[in-house]
């Protein structure tokens, strides 16, 4: 399903021919990114994308297509889920693809994604406060995956708190909750 477009994915060039502009495919996979707490059972869970309001929220001026595939915790997250998140990629006619996900398992989808993509631009990347909490790190993040996305080689990368990682390089350290190299 698609939740949002921003712009028109064509533009008149200065022939008056019109000219395809890159857009960036931006598929939701769930994670904190997206998490709401409910007050009635005081746990974490998911409603909706925020995605289209985040956009919105830091201005954006990207064409941008999202695209909710599932909304699970990577925790959660099944070798079947990830061969959806794969095939939506190889899929997608876009060349550059940013993956909102889960942190905890952000790196074995990536893994995934190497092996069966190629030629396309792919970043994941992942929020470890909601959005919805209002002092998230998901917004930073977003507009990081959305500016790397543009200017990488085709590959798989991870790219969290103003670092970049290449999949195979990378891992989320569970004590300090901080994404690294290897």
């Amino acid at each position: 399903m698609v939740d949002h477009v921003s712009g028109d994915p064509s533009r008149e060039g200065k022939s008056g021919r019109k000219v395809l502009k890159p857009t960036i495919r931006l598929f939701v996979t769930g994670g904190t990114f997206d998490k709401e707490y409910d007050e009635i059972h005081a746990t974490l869970d998911f409603r909706d994308t925020h995605l289209p309001d985040m956009l919105a929220m830091g201005r954006s001026r990207l064409d941008v297509q999202v695209q909710t595939l599932m909304l699970v915790d990577s925790l959660e997250m099944t070798d079947a889920d990830r061969d959806v998140i794969a095939a939506s990629c190889r899929d997608a006619v876009e060349p550059h693809i940013v993956i909102t996900h889960g942190t905890d398992t952000m790196v074995d989808t990536a893994r995934v994604l190497a092996e069966k993509v190629a030629d396309k631009t792919i970043v994941l990347t992942g929020a470890m406060i909601p959005i919805a909490f209002g002092s998230s790190d998901g917004l930073f993040n977003l507009g990081g995956a959305l500016t790397v996305v543009q200017v990488l080689p085709p590959g798989v990368y991870i790219t969290m708190n103003g670092r970049v990682f290449s999949w195979d390089n990378v891992r989320k350290n569970r004590e300090t909750g901080v994404f690294e190299a290897l």
